[in-house]
C-alpha cells in the first residue's frame, strides 16, 4: 500500500472501531501527539500509548471525524476535515476544524500529531 492508502485504511479501521486491523497498520513505536491542553492530549508512545489516548477521547467526546482533503506532502500525509459530535460530560455539541500530519513508515503509521481548534475544544469541554 502507498502511504496515503496506509492512512485511508486506519480511518476506515477507526470509524469501525477494528482494533486488529488498527494495530496491524500502526506501528508498534508509534507516537501520537496533541495539544495537551486536551484531557486526552499530550504525548503517546506505542500500541499502549494509542489506546489510552483513543480511551481518554472516546470516554470524554463521543465524535466523528469527517475528511475534507487527503493528501500527501513533505514525505507525510495530511488529512483536513471536522470533528463534530458531543461532549459526554455536558451534552455540549461541537463541530471543530481539525487537521492530522501522518508520517507512515514500511507500510504502517509512525507518528500523528493531531492538531484541532483547542480553544473552540475547551470551550465546549467547560459549557
Amino acid at each position: 500500500m502507498t502511504d496515503l492508502e496506509v492512512v485511508q485504511a486506519i480511518y476506515a479501521a477507526m470509524a469501525v472501531r477494528d482494533l486488529d486491523r488498527l494495530f496491524e497498520l500502526l506501528d508498534p513505536a508509534l507516537v501520537v501527539t496533541q495539544d495537551p491542553a486536551l484531557p486526552w492530549g499530550g504525548r503517546h508512545a506505542g500500541h499502549d500509548g494509542f489506546a489510552t489516548f483513543a480511551i481518554t477521547l472516546g470516554s470524554t467526546i463521543d465524535s466523528a471525524v469527517t475528511t475534507e482533503a487527503l493528501f500527501t506532502a513533505d514525505g507525510d500525509v495530511i488529512q483536513c476535515g471536522r470533528t463534530r459530535g458531543t461532549v459526554r460530560a455536558n451534552g455540549a455539541p461541537f463541530d471543530i476544524p481539525e487537521v492530522h500530519r501522518w508520517t507512515v513508515s514500511d507500510g504502517r503509521a509512525l507518528n500523528a500529531h493531531f492538531a484541532i481548534d483547542t480553544p473552540a475544544m475547551l470551550e465546549a469541554l467547560g459549557a
